[in-house]
């Protein structure tokens, strides 16, 4: 049987289409509870397709400002619909982008300090800063106040607040430093299913985040061939399908 080879553009195809199908699920109550198992695998397949993107690029700071741009256009989006065409259920906190830039701040902050300690204190300060800065700006600011801890975190991303959580933006540093060490990411990202899988039983008594485990295979069938460029398409898409979905759901199929 041949073995199944994945280069970064047919991960990115597959996340986009386990995110379209885990939205329909949200958006619509009355989808198949199935579509938000499968959307499971989406955001871990960004996570690792980011991890080899930011070890690849040749402008770090450039890819960590179209991060950025993206999320404060997340915000501003969210923010506009909501205010424009305000709903029972709202838009819903969809802002990956800030996760994503946060596990690449992580990244380069743990890279500085494997440089020297000198760099090292500088990223750390940085990063640092920009979590006070989340509590302390709203009182300098104080249109800011009125802001949901989600909208503000995508002006000022903050590690406890980032969606996902702090959790997967370790996994996403995790799976940089593990992307040439396919065992060590396999035991590594098992475990943290198996984490999910505890906290969900635990708190919710269902496991649903745990079908990310199923992610893996794909993960590890990953030649490091980048594909077709459309760099822009996977940006785009994410805030132009969930536009479509707010709009279908509650005002058009309601």
């Amino acid at each position: 049987m041949p073995q199944i080879s994945l280069r970064s553009f047919d991960l990115k195809l597959l996340a986009a289409f386990f995110m379209l199908i885990d939205h329909i699920g949200a958006y619509f109550p009355a989808a198949p509870e199935g579509l938000r198992w499968l959307g499971r695998l989406s955001f871990p397949l960004f996570l690792f397709c980011l991890a080899w993107s930011y070890h690849y690029t040749h402008n770090r700071r450039l890819f960590l400002l179209r991060l950025y741009l993206m999320s404060l256009l997340m915000t501003a989006l969210r923010w506009w619909l909501e205010s424009r065409w305000p709903t029972e259920e709202g838009f819903g906190n969809h802002n990956i982008f800030v996760t994503l830039l946060l596990t690449c701040l992580l990244i380069s902050t743990i890279e500085a300090c494997q440089e020297s300690p000198q760099l090292g204190v500088l990223w750390l300060g940085g990063l640092a800063a920009g979590q006070l800065l989340y509590y302390q700006l709203p009182v300098f600011l104080p249109p800011l106040r009125h802001l949901s801890g989600d909208l503000l975190t995508g002006l000022v991303p903050n590690l406890a607040l980032c969606e996902f959580g702090f959790e997967f933006a370790a996994l996403g540093v995790a799976m940089y430093f593990l992307r040439e060490r396919p065992r060590q990411l396999a035991a590594v990202y098992l475990l943290f299913c198996l984490y999910q899988f505890s906290e969900e039983i635990l708190h919710y008594g269902k496991a649903v985040q745990f079908w990310m485990a199923l992610a893996l295979p794909l993960m590890l069938a990953y030649n490091q061939q980048r594909g077709p460029g459309l760099k822009w398409f996977f940006y785009l898409f994410y805030p132009a399908h969930l536009v479509l979905l707010f709009w279908l759901a509650n005002f058009v199929l309601k």
